[in-house]
């Protein structure tokens, strides 16, 4: 039978309503049905909570904030991916016992397969440096480190006045002014640096450490947003009373020194110096464990985790997964964005991409009212594709960077020129993945990323995925083809579209459909020929039609109706300029041959008709797949407008493949188009 706690609290039914974090759980707002009562750890605001639970005889359960929390501040809208239950007390309190607490003590009973998650778990989050918010850039002060002069770095670590792990962890202000004081006098030949919140010195918070003088040289006050891991990397050692960092410090490795209670306190691995320590080892509350140990028993047994791309239940490396590619989109996103001349309707598909914490984005209408803003230092234009002249332009003049963007290559069921929105988009800072002309930084990864083995797996994994779902950009068309029966080799020559930027800027040499038709049955005069269109060539959108009389000329057969995927099944070859038809093929284990430099051109896996001298190393498929859908694009969730991951994107759009039973979306009547742009419309600006 479940338990079933009264909720106060409007946030937390916030929580409770739209996550799965508690399955045996049934919240209630009445307190005649309730058997418990919930409420956000120790913070003011759960007196009424805990006066309910002592007036009514019931327990009351601790709720908190899990050790890797979100990418941004809760206070900034980002909802928690783990959280903590506490039915006995809650961890930053040692005054009494904690579920962690009993959850420690129990540690030499951990199965050995959960210590071996722990410690991937913990290599994981110090390779990614992640932390409970992943928000903040990481580290530099533009030091050479390693040098045998330079002296070891000491780093104290301040927290905001109040704050509730103090409070509870058997500290105050004398505490953090005894810490300050022994660092200084224990380590004469280092550089102090105090690690303070932002806020304080901006006046919003006030910290412990905020009036220390600063006439000693060797004492330097840190007070920006910081990555946690990479100022920890730069340390020696470290001082702190109750923050969490002190245990990442002890992931790292580092000697850490604490005053106050920590959860992580007296257990052996940190030099603890609260004068309470020896009660709790009388009191039999604390015994010899490992950093391994106690993490498992923190993030693995006390956690719970969602999975950030489904809202169901998850666990620490599917958050880890998560984390790692929204911290990396955050530092790709960070600055402020200017987006010039974008309709509306653009506006409102583009936006979810760039919803992270350091992003500002900015819609201007036209480069006049651009050239009366007065611009910060961070200022960023982002255009679409390759720009105009006028955009290219001002931002040559203004020496202002360019993002470019473009769709991803697993877009939609639906084209984009249907007005259908895409479900993925490619940033770029260095070019466009299309664009030969020039490096992209598509073609950055491609070249230098080290892929790991978890690359490996994931880039298998959607391979399978991809060709078992026949998912492809559009995913249109029907599933029947009829070839005759024959012996010839089968090549298959996709149509573009023959404006397309990929071909202006890839494909010097051939730039038409009927030129390339001519040059297959050229190469080819014995083959079985298939010529399909471009969907939007289809529908009219766009040029590029070849005419029936031209086709005959070269090919065996013309397909219009048919899915490129259904094509591929039944193919030897493709033929191609640039399409993405060809990096579809190499996914399916097809012969590609190029006439142009698409992006997958040059790596060893095509036959290439023109050479791509930037292109130096030879891949394996499974790198192409992951540079090319893991790191380049990223991946919405149509309904929640929340980032999700490649591989969810995928079972997202097979259902919708399945659902999309009568095929009427390559040509789209005004009014039609219309009508769904409405309704698209309406879902994106309207939230949930």
């Amino acid at each position: 039978m479940k338990t079933k706690p009264l909720i106060l609290s409007k946030g937390i039914w916030k929580i409770v309503s739209a996550c799965n974090f508690f399955p045996e759980y049934h919240f209630q707002k009445n307190i005649a049905q309730a058997d418990a009562v919930f409420g956000w750890g120790l913070r003011p605001s759960t007196r009424k909570a805990r006066a309910y639970a002592k007036q009514y005889s019931l327990p009351y359960i601790a709720l908190e904030d899990g050790f890797i929390r979100s990418l941004g501040l809760g206070a900034k809208g980002h909802p928690p991916l783990s959280l903590v239950v506490d039915d006995v007390g809650i961890y930053y309190d040692t005054n009494r016992p904690s579920h962690l607490e009993h959850l420690i003590l129990s540690a030499d009973s951990i199965a050995p397969e959960m210590l071996a998650d722990a410690e991937k778990a913990i290599s994981l989050i110090i390779q990614n440096k992640l932390s409970k918010y992943n928000h903040a850039p990481e580290f530099s002060d533009g030091l050479k480190r390693g040098s045998p002069s330079e002296r070891p770095i000491v780093l104290v670590v301040d927290q905001t006045f109040g704050d509730m792990a103090v409070k509870h962890g058997g500290a105050d202000e004398h505490t953090f002014y005894e810490m300050f004081q022994t660092a200084l006098s224990e380590n004469p030949d280092a550089e102090i640096w105090v690690k303070t919140h932002p806020d304080v010195l901006s006046g919003k918070k006030r910290g412990y450490l905020t009036d220390i003088s600063l006439s000693d040289n060797r004492i330097r006050l840190l007070a920006q947003d910081i990555n946690p891991i990479s100022l920890l990397e730069k340390a020696d050692k470290v001082y702190c009373v109750t923050s969490q960092m002190g245990f990442e410090a002890l992931l790292l490795d580092k000697h850490v020194v604490t005053f106050g209670l920590p959860w992580y306190a007296g257990w052996g691995v940190s030099d603890d110096r609260h004068e309470a320590l020896p009660d709790l080892i009388r009191e039999n509350r604390r015994s010899p464990r490992s950093v391994v140990q106690l993490f498992a028993a923190a993030y693995l047994q006390y956690s719970r985790y969602i999975n950030p791309n489904t809202g169901e239940p998850g666990t620490i490396f599917d958050v880890i997964d998560y984390l790692t590619t929204a911290r990396r989109l955050n530092e790709k996103l960070r600055g402020c964005f200017y987006c010039v001349g974008m309709s509306l309707w653009k506006r409102a598909i583009i936006k979810p991409f760039f919803n992270v914490p350091s992003c500002r984005l900015k819609f201007v209408s036209s480069i006049k009212k651009l050239e009366k803003e007065k611009l910060p230092k961070d200022a960023r234009l982002l255009i679409w594709g390759r720009g105009n002249d006028e955009i290219n332009r001002f931002a040559e003049n203004r020496r202002l960077p360019v993002v470019h963007m473009e769709d991803g290559f697993i877009r939609s069921v639906g084209l984009g020129s249907n007005l259908v929105a895409p479900l993925s988009l490619v940033t770029d800072d260095i070019g466009i993945y299309f664009d030969a002309s020039r490096p992209s930084r598509l073609e950055s990864i491609l070249e230098n990323q080290i892929f790991t083995e978890q690359d490996f797996q994931t880039a298998t994994y959607i391979r399978d995925m991809l060709t078992q779902a026949k998912i492809s950009k559009y995913n249109l068309g029907g599933s029947k083809l009829n070839i005759p029966e024959t012996q010839r080799k089968i090549v298959l020559v996709p149509g573009q579209v023959e404006d397309d930027a990929s071909i202006r800027f890839g494909s010097p040499k051939i730039h038409t459909n009927l030129a390339l038709l001519k040059k297959v049955r050229e190469c080819n005069p014995k083959a079985y020929i298939i010529y399909k269109p471009h969907p939007d060539v289809i529908s009219g959108n766009r040029i590029g039609a070849v005419s029936v009389e031209d086709v005959a000329k070269y090919a065996d057969q013309l397909v219009v109706d048919c899915d490129i995927l259904t094509c591929l099944e039944v193919v030897d070859e493709v033929h191609t300029m640039t399409s993405l038809t060809g990096f579809e093929a190499l996914l399916r284990g097809k012969t590609v041959h190029c006439y142009g430099l698409p992006f997958y051109a040059g790596w060893g896996l095509t036959h290439d008709d023109l050479s791509a001298t930037r292109r130096t190393r030879k891949l394996d498929l499974w790198e192409l797949i992951a540079g090319t859908l893991i790191y380049y694009p990223s991946y919405i969730h149509p309904e929640t407008r929340r980032f999700i991951s490649v591989d969810t994107a995928i079972h997202l759009l097979s259902l919708y493949k399945q659902n999309n039973k009568n095929n009427d979306l390559i040509q789209k009547n005004y009014l039609s188009k219309q009508l769904g742009k409405l309704k698209q419309l309406t879902a994106l600006l309207i939230p949930n």
